[in-house]
């Protein structure tokens, strides 16, 4: 092992043992929400719906081909802020997140992971840019509700607050008690990091493959994991 890999060990071991607050991405790190039900789908359903209604130009091209759910309905919402369309429009999004709980993946070593950590007495929250309703949902049927409740901070209908804003994660610190310094956010997307700098939030990124670990680098973190085993293996004894 080289000097600079042990200073990354030792760094990241820092990191993850003195985190008395973990904030958690949900769609990534504790598992994969679209695993069996496509977010490219749901993004098209959302666009088709709107075109239903004589609505298209409200998505560009590029926003269009983008196939993402949570891009389509922030655009809309930039054009119609706070309007019955949006709400309606998030609505359906959540009910297409719901239907994704039942064949999401989970996250490999996240449930013994939350379990271990809220057992050894870190406080445990989820900041996320999907429904709270689809968080409690897949919680409650991993039986992981009593790890994080009541701390589910999910989307809502001030859509200009979702991350990179760090709305969420202020919430969740706030409402804990908690100083920016002596939590950790774990996220998996260059948003999860903007959002945890907003916050002055420490930041740990997951990348399950290497298009996303190239693109948590390249936006500056520090330190990305391919898997979550080797931070159970930092808070073992």
């Amino acid at each position: 092992m080289t000097a600079d890999s042990e200073n990354a060990t030792e760094e990241l071991t820092e990191l993850i043992r003195s985190a008395r607050v973990v904030l958690w991405d949900f769609d990534g790190p504790i598992c994969r929400l679209f695993a069996g039900h496509s977010a490219e789908l749901v993004a098209d359903g959302l666009v088709a719906w709107l075109e239903s209604r004589g609505l298209r130009g409200l998505v560009t091209d590029t926003e269009r081909d983008s196939l993402d759910p949570h891009l389509v309905l922030r655009a809309v919402d930039r054009r119609h802020p706070g309007s019955d369309l949006v709400a309606e429009l998030e609505e359906r999004l959540t009910k297409e997140e719901l239907r994704a709980t039942s064949t999401a993946m989970p996250t490999e070593y996240a449930d013994v992971l939350i379990q271990t950590w809220r057992a050894l007495g870190a406080r445990m929250a989820v900041t996320t840019n999907n429904s709270p309703r689809v968080v409690r949902a897949y919680l409650d049927d991993r039986d992981l509700t009593s790890c994080f409740a009541p701390h589910i901070y999910g989307r809502t209908q001030d859509l200009h607050r979702l991350k990179p804003d760090p709305h969420c994660l202020n919430r969740a610190l706030s409402a804990m008690g908690a100083a920016p310094g002596a939590a950790l956010m774990i996220g998996d997307s260059p948003t999860d990091l903007e959002a945890a700098r907003g916050a002055g939030v420490p930041f740990l990124g997951y990348a399950r493959n290497e298009r996303k670990a190239k693109l948590l680098t390249e936006a500056g973190a520090a330190h990305v994991v391919a898997s979550l085993e080797p931070v159970l293996d930092l808070l073992r004894p």
